[in-house]
Parts: structure tokens; C-alpha cells; sequence
């Protein structure tokens, strides 16, 4: 079994559910008392948080770098940033380290190939779906991607920092994902990505007539997965 290096703290509510998430999946796998060989190293999200809104992004790189390195040295077979904003910065974290590095969005674009859909809704942070990091990415895998209007772009983005992140589940938020996700379908999305690691506090599959891909759990599976492979 290959060791995990969980690049978490980004933020931490994430990071929990990361670890469940992949320890039940090597159970499933294996049985009995296994569970996965892992490795976290946990940043400061606030650090990070102040960097990103201040568009400091080459400091926010260096920090992430710095992360990276000290789980490779630390014994970890390939990397997992539990977070899709940071991501924006995956290539470089890539160029610093000799291990894999298991990208949120390829992972992500792959199976929402494999269900045949063309066009997707994306919720996530305003950095994720407003840069371009995340959309290019997809797009390689034949996708459209759709995002909200600019005032809903704003409820999903501080929902996030300002209650998600602190690991508060607001009902009335949850509604108004639910009706942002109906008008992302109504325009035409045949899915939807819950593209910030968080969202998956707040809405579920059975919520939505749609398909939903949630990224937390497929980036935590496959991660699993890669693990076992020999």
C-alpha cells in the first residue's frame, strides 16, 4: 500500500472528511482492521485565506510548495491537496516535487466524461470558478462549463469562507444553493460539481435531479484507490 500525503488544513472541516472518507474506502477494500497508510500536513488556513484576498498568489505558492516538499521528504508516495482552489497552483506544487501529484479536477473531468455529460454546473469559490485554472482543466475533457450569475456567485463563495470553513450548516443556505443549482439546470446543466471541498457539508446527491459530483468524495476515493494499486 502506497503512503497518502494529505496536503489538508485547507480547511481542516475539509481535511476531516477527506480522512474518513479514504479510511472507509480501504476498509471496503480490504477488510477487517485496514485502514490507509497516510501522511497529513495541515496549513493555516487563515494564512492562506488572507493571501488569496489579497491576491498574493506567488506567496500562497511558496507556502504550498513548502508543504509539498515536507511531505515527500516525510515518506508520502504522491500527494493530495485536499482543496480545489489550490489547485490553481498545482503545476508548480508538481515542478517541486519528484511524486505524483493527483489532480481534483482530471479526476473530476474523467468521470464526469464517463457519464456522458457535456455541459456542467460549477459551485466552488469565487477563485475557482472565476479564474481560469479549474475551467481550462475541465475543458479538456470535452466539457462546458457553466457558473452562476455574479450576485449567486457571491452567496456560494461566502457561504463558504463565512460559514462552511468554520463548519457551520446553515438550512437557509442550503436552500439557496438548492435554488442557484435549479437555475444552473434550467440554463441547461446536465450535472453539477460541487467544486469546493466544503460543499459537501451542505448539499448531497439526493438533493438535486441531476447528477452531482461531488469532489471531496471522488478525490478521496481515487486517492484510496491509488493507494491500493500495486
Amino acid at each position: 500500500m502506497k503512503t497518502i500525503g494529505l496536503l489538508g488544513g485547507l480547511s481542516w472541516e475539509s481535511s476531516a472528511i477527506y480522512y474518513k472518507l479514504i479510511n472507509e474506502r480501504v476498509k471496503e477494500k480490504l477488510g477487517g482492521l485496514h485502514s490507509a497508510k497516510s501522511m497529513l500536513y495541515s496549513v493555516d488556513f487563515q494564512t492562506f485565506k488572507d493571501l488569496q484576498y489579497e491576491g498574493k498568489w506567488e506567496e500562497a505558492t511558496t507556502e504550498l510548495i513548502n508543504a509539498a516538499k515536507q511531505l515527500e521528504k516525510g515518506g508520502a508516495d504522491f500527494l493530495v491537496i485536499c482543496t480545489n482552489t489550490m489547485h490553481k497552483m498545482a503545476p508548480e506544487v508538481q515542478e517541486s516535487i519528484s511524486i505524483p501529484l493527483l489532480h481534483i479536477a482530471d479526476i473530476t473531468g474523467k468521470q464526469i466524461k464517463s457519464a456522458g455529460i457535456k455541459k456542467v454546473g460549477l459551485l466552488a469559490t469565487n477563485f475557482t470558478m472565476e479564474h481560469d485554472f479549474y475551467k481550462d482543466k475541465l475543458s479538456n475533457y470535452d466539457l462546458e462549463v457553466m457558473v452562476p450569475n455574479e450576485m449567486d456567485r457571491k452567496i456560494v463563495h461566502d457561504t463558504i469562507y463565512n460559514e462552511l470553513c468554520l463548519g457551520n450548516v446553515n438550512e437557509n443556505s442550503k436552500k439557496q444553493y438548492l435554488d442557484i443549482i435549479e437555475k444552473l439546470i434550467h440554463n441547461g446543466a446536465e450535472g453539477i460539481i460541487l467544486g469546493c471541498t466544503e460543499i459537501t457539508m451542505l448539499i448531497n446527491e439526493g438533493d438535486i435531479n441531476v447528477p452531482v459530483f461531488d469532489t471531496t468524495k471522488i478525490h478521496a476515493i481515487k486517492s484510496a484507490d491509488y493507494a491500493l494499486q500495486a
